[in-house]
Order: C-alpha cells, then structure tokens, then sequence
C-alpha cells in the first residue's frame, strides 16, 4: 500500500464528525498497515461516560478514511481490532481493490452539521433508504413522533446536561465563542456552527463563566429554555443498533452512521444530532417507549431536513489549504 499516497489524503478523512468536534482520532503509520486509534484526552467522560459516541465517532473516521482512499484509487479495507487498552479500534490495511462505496470524496468535503432552519424533512423514499442502510448494518431507523411530549423530552435533556457540573465543564473545554483565540479554527464547536449572534455567544460565554454562582440559581433550566431546535423544522430520526452491541460493534456501527449521513447529504438534507436525548438515561428510556424499542439500542438521534441556508464548516486540525493538503497539527499518535 502506498502509506505515503495515504498520508496525503488524511486530511479529508479529518472530515468525519465526532461529538462536541473532538476529533479524537490519531493514525498510526506503520510498513503495511495504519493503525487507527484515540487520544483519551480528545475524549469526553462525562457527558460521553460509556464511550459510544467515541465509538460512533471512530467508526465514522474509518468508513470516511476507506471512502476517500477509494475514490483516490487507492486499494484499501479495515481490520477491526478493538484494545481499550492499546486505544486502537483496527487497521486499514492493503486490499486486492478499493472499498466499495456509492460515496466520493465530495460527499464527504462536503457533508456538514446543520444546526439552522429545515424547509422540510425527508421523503418516504428517502427514510427507506437510511433505513436500508441501517438495516445491512443489522439495525433500523425509525422516525420518532413530532409530538409535544417530544419538545418537553429535550427540554428535559437539555436541563440535565446542564445541570451536571463536569458536563457543563467540559461544554465549556469544547466551545469556541470568541474568534481571537487559536483554537477557534482547529476544533470544538464555534458560535458560527451554533447559530449565535455574537451577542449571544458573548451572553453565553459569560453564563458558563459564572457557572458556580448561576448554577443553584436556575441556570440550567435557563440555557436549557432559550433554544428550541423542533421549532426550526425537520424530522427527528432514531438509529437503532443491532441488539447487544459490544464496544468494537459500536466502531462498527459508527461505520453505518457515517453512511447514513452520507445518504441523507446525497438527497440534499442534513442533520442535526439531539445526542442529550441519548444520553440522559430518563430521556432516553422515553424514546424508547415512544418507539417501543429497547433504550439501550438507540445510538443516535438527530433532526434531518433540507436547509434554508448552507451551514458554516467546522474546524478541523487539519485541512486542505488552495485546494492542496495541510500539514497535520497533531502527532501522529499522541496518546
């Protein structure tokens, strides 16, 4: 395998989404194989405690790495090999031919996380077609009902995430709301991919600020009530994981993620992850029923429509600069 050829195209494969825009990936490049693994400090225990959105995340790294090896010519395929110990999830490796994808390297440059207004949500051909891609993944996508006991559900996820101290901490570790600092442009989430005036972005930077002091004051059920993301359109869709799923089967299923994201890019949509709904056990276990689905098989709930405008493009460590590649800003395995 032509490791240096990969090596190029790395920082397209930095395009995969990761929760609160970690990136927590690190490549290994070794004489026959790139090691994919994690840096546990891009990653978040508390608001993330059992590790699936870094799974989910992880595995949409490697199905974006396989996309774009594939559409460079490259022969490329994955051996999954999860150490927890190690922080490896597997091996892309050499292959008698590229991966097989419907999927360029378009698709994934231009993918992005939609947090504005939907025009509308998807169409029924367009929900059986995540639902196929699910389904080969031995899951399913359903649609959760757009009822008012919805809107109350992420309210009440909302004031939970809040609520929790060493969530809020690393909230606050994870958000760029003022653009004079460096890291603004190479990782978190920005006031431009959150939708926020500057005035707001300045109102909340001083709210998470004052945390200690605001909190027994009402402050979680005050940020939790100031943004209502149902009302800006859309459909709100739950992936559903193969009964049992164990850690490397969530990298897997993160694979799966990555294409159903893609799909909904292709038909012109974008989504809008609802994580908290997943997270917070109570919230969760209400979906659940909603669904008549067991709570611990939803992975992932994210609203999904057309967008009125094009969303910003988060940061990355690493990016194409006048249409070459950047240099990487991270070690190669920097554990």
């Amino acid at each position: 395998m032509d490791l240096a050829a990969f090596r190029e195209l790395e920082p397209l494969c930095w395009r995969a989404p990761s929760a609160h825009n970690t990136q927590p990936w690190r490549l290994r490049y070794e004489r026959w194989a790139v090691t994919v693994g994690w840096d546990p400090a891009d990653a978040l225990p508390a608001g993330d405690p059992t590790g699936r959105d870094l799974r989910l995340s992880l595995g949409a790294f490697v199905e974006t790495c396989l996309i774009v090896a594939a559409d460079a010519g490259l022969r490329l395929d994955w051996a999954a090999d999860h150490d927890e110990s190690d922080h490896r999830v597997g091996r892309l490796r050499p292959a008698r031919q590229p991966y097989r994808t419907p999927f360029r390297t378009g698709d994934v440059w231009d993918r992005r996380t939609h947090r504005g207004r939907f025009t509308g949500g998807p169409d029924a051909g367009v929900l059986t077609a995540v639902d196929d891609v699910a389904r080969r993944g031995g899951g399913a996508v359903h649609v959760v009902p757009a009822t008012g006991r919805l809107g109350a559900l992420l309210r009440a996820a909302d004031r939970a995430v809040y609520a929790d101290p060493a969530v809020a901490a690393e909230l606050r570790r994870w958000l760029r709301l003022d653009p004079a600092r460096p890291e603004y442009r190479t990782d978190g989430l920005s006031d431009r991919c959150l939708g926020l005036s500057r005035p707001a972005a300045a109102g909340l930077r001083t709210a998470l600020a004052a945390y200690p002091v605001l909190r027994p004051l009402g402050l979680p059920r005050l940020l939790a009530a100031g943004d209502d993301p149902l009302a800006r359109g859309g459909t709100v869709l739950a992936l559903v994981a193969p009964p049992d799923l164990d850690a490397a089967g969530q990298v897997e299923f993160g694979r799966v993620l990555m294409r159903m994201w893609l799909t909904l890019h292709a038909a012109g949509l974008a989504a809008h992850p609802l994580s908290q709904l997943v997270d917070v056990g109570a919230t969760r276990d209400a979906i659940g029923e909603l669904l008549d689905v067991a709570p611990g098989r939803i992975v992932h709930v994210t609203r999904v429509g057309r967008p009125v405008a094009p969303a910003p493009r988060s940061a990355r460590r690493v990016e194409r600069a006048g249409g070459g590649v950047g240099r990487r800003s991270v070690a190669a395995w920097a554990v």
